[in-house]
């Protein structure tokens, strides 16, 4: 059923990562120039990204260590460094470990030096971000397809993570945003986090098509549609199960908050208050009770995620 050391190293990683790219992505496209400058969810996210920043490094790098650890049958404390380096420079996931431990390194000097001009740092940390997330599916299942077909898996499987990542990351912004300390100290507070809230319907949109398009093709690649069946009496396959149940959790509440919520906390943000619907405690209560559920679901599907993704697609065979 995998190791469960490395199943908690890689859930944490890929945590770590979608919040580095989705965070940094957020301003880019949710708040105005002068809302990214000194504001507190700014400097929330700024700080967190740091974190963040360092958290991947480690995470990073311990995943390398307990790999290489089992792939030498020795225990963690025993590794060897030659061993580790060996192992580094002559595979695929170690190459990938050292790109996405540049990513970061680029991503963390954003975040600490160029906090003055937000754009650019959220840019840079972005883009480092969405490398470090990319680096992480040849450490799957998309890294072991060989040939053309391997090439369209890992690009599918990039564009699936990374849009991914943009939806995690703005529900993580989406809670620094709707805060009481946010909407208290920050003015406007209640007019920015319905405004965001708002345009992020058209790129939670694209999300969600991305994710479902290429979550069908990585599906295709893995398991086929002839062996759907087959790979339900695997682990692999009810986990996968698990986490289409979660994923369709995630839609609905989405859609209530694009419907019904994000219309609320518009119209008791301009200062509609003759019922409940609009009252503007109640609609941030009932927004930030949602994107609490959404965000757990989120959580929930990653773990799922490392966990299957050590598996093998059909009980007795190998993986594809």
């Amino acid at each position: 059923m995998g190791d469960p050391v490395l199943i908690g190293i890689r859930f944490a990683l890929y945590a770590d990562l979608m919040l580095i790219a989705g965070l940094a992505a957020f301003p880019l496209y949710a708040l105005t120039r002068s809302e990214r400058l000194g504001t507190q969810p700014m400097a929330a996210i700024w700080r967190l990204e740091r974190w963040l920043c360092a958290a991947g490094l480690l995470l990073s790098t311990l995943g390398m260590g307990v790999l290489a650890a089992s792939m030498q049958g020795v225990g963690f404390l025993s590794l060897e460094f030659q061993p580790f380096w060996d192992l580094v420079r002559e595979t695929d996931v170690g190459m990938a470990w050292i790109y996405r431990s540049a990513a970061l390194l680029l991503a963390l000097a954003a975040a600490i030096w160029l906090t003055r001009w937000p754009a650019t740092a959220a840019a840079i940390l972005a883009a480092a971000g969405s490398v470090a997330v990319a680096t992480l599916v040849w450490s799957g299942h998309a890294g072991a397809t060989e040939g053309a077909a391997g090439t369209i898996h890992r690009i599918s499987d990039i564009l699936h993570m990374i849009a991914a990542a943009v939806w995690i990351g703005a529900i993580g912004a989406f809670l620094l945003l709707v805060t009481p300390q946010s909407i208290r100290e920050l003015p406007g507070g209640l007019r920015i986090a319905a405004r965001s809230l708002d345009q992020f319907s058209l790129i939670g949109t694209i999300c969600v098509l991305i994710i479902a398009a290429t979550g069908l093709i990585n599906s295709q690649f893995i398991v086929g549609a002839e062996n759907l069946g087959r790979s339900l009496s695997s682990p692999y396959g009810q986990l996968l199960l698990a986490k289409l149940a979660l994923f369709g959790l995630m839609l609905a509440l989405a859609a209530a908050n694009r419907w019904r919520l994000t219309p609320a906390l518009a119209a008791a943000a301009g200062g509609n208050t003759e019922n409940i619907d609009t009252d503007p405690d109640a609609a941030l209560a009932a927004m930030r009770k949602s994107l609490i559920i959404e965000a757990a679901a989120a959580l929930a599907i990653l773990a799922l995620v490392a966990w299957f993704g050590t598996l093998e697609p059909f009980v007795g065979a190998d993986a594809a």
